[in-house]
């Protein structure tokens, strides 16, 4: 654990209540003190939910440190399950609960007595995982527990549906426009012939995990969460699932042969034309082929890019500008440290480095020292761009009010390829604003800040060479007062005259 103002995944427990208030019908208990329910506000306001998310804390405060826990949180599990009727309540821990040692499966035990709702206590180890890695197990705890519960009861038909059928794991509140995806994906396979048996667990019924078996493969379109769940299935059920993510023209055409090869090993009749389909969808549905040809697109080739973000996206958006629009990607990066094996491996050959860390400064450092025409990260790195005067596309999470769209907005599948489109089209044109809105008047001018990320500045600027810098066109303005600040540095000078800034322009032949 450490302290941090500044993360790109939360704790654990963020990433329990997100799959617990995907589910209908299920309730979440967070033991935790009073401050640490911001999840109810963030999810209400982000997923503009109508109904009220269904988590409730159960408060840590002096008089529960004074008594104990106990009697408070199964008085909460209670209740809720009498005003609520839930099919599930899940108990998650916090960092305030591990710290105070709590024995909450105790607690669980005990309430499981009075309640008809069905109680589990979330198996999450707050030290050694984040909010993605939280959601994963989660899920697959959730999953297991019904197909248990299923196998007692003797209710558990693992036959075949009659036609090929899948289930989408993983799409999940608070998700990078998960719900979006989710409806592309149903649009993706419905094309295909193929029916959706379940989707878990955004609108999901745990009352319905028993019929994952039913159908005949597992679509898991993010790392992040559902293969656990995937590869339990595989293991109990012999269930086949498919990995790919499908974004970008590429990849959704690799996902499409994946699905249908999967399909002809139950099924070799199965005789859908998805040659013709991939055809008809590359070149008429998505105008991301046409566009990479266009004059537009050509315009970009070969200028540098960074990519950053969760595995699924970073990775994806990488082999995107690379092999579809033939951007250099100088340096992509993740946050997912426990997946670095897998994006070192999927991002080979297709940028020139690679960073592996969750600290925004290394990224912000890194940034700054490669000097990209654009950024293609999370709302962090979308601030740090702010800061450099580099335009950024948020292509992961984590993310902001703006990530959630109205309207439909999908990263996967064929529409999602026109929206890549859009945004890496825009990410490296809007660079211009700034340039045309000084000429034609009316701009916000803002005085330059520093092209150091670093607190500590030992630069001052004459107000001669602030304002030749502030007639500078803005998207070439930061990059001068870089160069500049960077020869004042080498020449150990501390006061930025116009002479300065003549004499840097001269060095940098300029």
């Amino acid at each position: 654990m450490k302290l941090a103002y500044w993360m790109y995944a939360g704790p654990a427990h963020i990433g329990t209540l997100r799959v617990a208030s995907s589910f209908k019908n299920v309730h979440a208990i967070m033991h935790a003190p009073l401050g640490d329910d911001y999840f109810n506000v963030m999810r209400s306001m982000l997923e503009r939910e109508r109904d009220f998310t269904p988590v409730t804390a159960s408060i840590v405060d002096r008089h529960v440190l004074a008594r104990g826990s106990q009697e408070r949180v199964v008085e909460n599990i209670t209740r809720k399950d009498k005003e609520e009727n839930p099919d599930l309540i899940i108990l998650t821990p916090t960092c305030t609960s591990s710290i105070l040692q709590e024995d909450l499966q105790n607690f669980v035990n005990r309430a499981s007595l009075d309640s008809k709702s069905d109680v589990i206590l979330a198996d999450v180890n707050h030290y050694r995982v984040n909010e993605l890695q939280a959601s994963d197990r989660t899920l697959e705890q959730i999953v297991r527990f019904y197909i248990e519960k299923a196998k007692l009861k003797n209710e558990l038909n693992t036959q075949k549906t009659d036609k090929p059928s899948a289930n989408i794991i993983g799409i999940l509140t608070l998700g990078f426009h998960n719900q979006h995806d989710s409806r592309e994906l149903k649009r993706l396979l419905t094309d295909l012939g193929i029916t959706i048996n379940e989707i878990l667990p955004e609108g999901g019924s745990v009352t319905n995990i028993k019929k994952l078996p039913n159908a005949w493969f597992n679509l898991i379109p993010y790392r992040e969460v559902g293969l656990m769940t995937a590869k339990y299935l595989q293991t109990e059920f012999d269930m086949p699932y498919v990995a790919v993510t499908p974004m970008g023209l590429l990849e959704t055409e690799n996902c499409i042969r994946e699905i249908v090869t999967v399909i002809k090993n139950y099924d070799s009749s199965y005789d859908f034309d998805f040659e013709s389909y991939i055809d008809t969808q590359t070149r008429f549905i998505s105008q991301a082929a046409w566009f990479s040809r266009s004059i537009d697109c050509q315009d970009l080739t070969g200028k540098k890019a960074v990519v950053f973000g969760d595995a699924t996206h970073a990775a994806s958006m990488t082999k995107i500008l690379s092999r579809e629009m033939g951007i250099r990607v100088s340096c992509s990066g993740t946050y997912c440290k426990h997946d670095a094996d897998w994006f070192r491996e999927q991002v080979d050959g297709f940028c020139d480095e690679v960073l592996i860390t969750d600290d925004h400064t290394q990224v912000a450092d890194m940034i700054a020292r490669i000097e990209p025409a654009a950024i293609f990260g999370t709302q962090m790195e979308r601030h740090i761009g702010k800061r450099l005067d580099i335009p950024c596309g948020v292509i992961s999470a984590p993310v902001h009010i703006q990530n959630f769209p109205l309207g439909f907005r999908p990263f996967l599948g064929y529409e999602g390829t026109n929206q890549i489109s859009d945004l890496v089209y825009n990410s490296f044109t809007l660079g211009m604003e700034d340039h045309l809105l000084e000429i034609f008047g009316g701009h916000d001018t803002k005085e330059v800040i520093t092209k150091s990320l670093s607190t500590d500045s030992d630069f001052e600027w004459s107000p001669e060479a602030l304002s030749e810098l502030q007639r500078i066109p803005g998207f070439v303005r930061g990059k001068i007062k870089r160069n500049t600040e960077k020869f004042a540095r080498e020449q150990n000078v501390k006061t930025i005259t116009l002479e300065v800034m003549f004499a840097a322009k001269e060095a940098v032949g300029a």
